[in-house]
């Protein structure tokens, strides 16, 4: 797969914006609670169908806009009210859905070292990916290229408050799953923040 060349990635922490990224804007976010910052970012996996990769349906999905009609799976999903703050596709891609300072609604029942309630105060990327299936080479370099620049714009974020959807709704959530490499990702992680 040839990865989309990546843009020079810049977060704004006052309008919480990406520039350089595809930008979607879902209705399904919220304020987040008075004083609140951002201090933890989730990893998520998501793919829609199940198993497949390419199309609209994550867009549709996070915008109110999925038919419950376009696949049998959906029928169950399409009335959900959820967003990400920006998904990670195939390519490398990245679109965002929420400005980064609001919430985003992608973690649902969830808990980080006793703090109920993680989209009150986390950052929500999801990769395009299952469980199951390796993510991409184009993948890890544009999340690491995101998490740096999130980084760097928030300052309550840091390296060791950074977790999978499975670490915050254990039981609950699997994602981003074993296929998710993250000894590889931190190593890029770190020697990106040193260089």
């Amino acid at each position: 797969m040839t990865a989309a060349p990546l843009p020079r990635i810049h977060v704004d922490a006052a309008t919480g914006l990406l520039a350089g990224a595809r930008q979607v804007l879902s209705p399904h976010f919220d304020e987040r609670p008075a004083g609140v910052q951002p201090d933890l970012l989730v990893i998520h996996g998501i793919s829609l169908p199940a198993g497949q990769f390419g199309g609209p349906w994550i867009d549709r999905l996070f915008t109110g806009n999925l038919h419950p009609q376009a696949h049998p799976s959906f029928r169950d999903i399409a009335g959900l009210r959820v967003s990400a703050h920006a998904v990670i596709r195939r390519d490398g891609g990245i679109t965002q859905y929420v400005p980064f300072g609001h919430r985003a609604w992608h973690a649902g029942r969830s808990q980080f070292q006793g703090r109920d309630a993680c989209n009150d105060f986390s950052i929500g990327i999801e990769l395009e990916g299952s469980d199951t299936t390796p993510y991409t080479d184009a993948q890890y370099e544009s999340l690491t290229v995101l998490v740096a620049a999130l980084l760097s714009a928030y300052p309550g974020l840091s390296t060791q408050r950074i977790a999978g959807h499975s670490d915050i709704a254990p039981g609950r959530k699997t994602d981003p799953g074993p296929a998710f490499d993250w000894a590889r990702w931190r190593q890029m992680l770190r020697e990106r923040l040193s260089a």
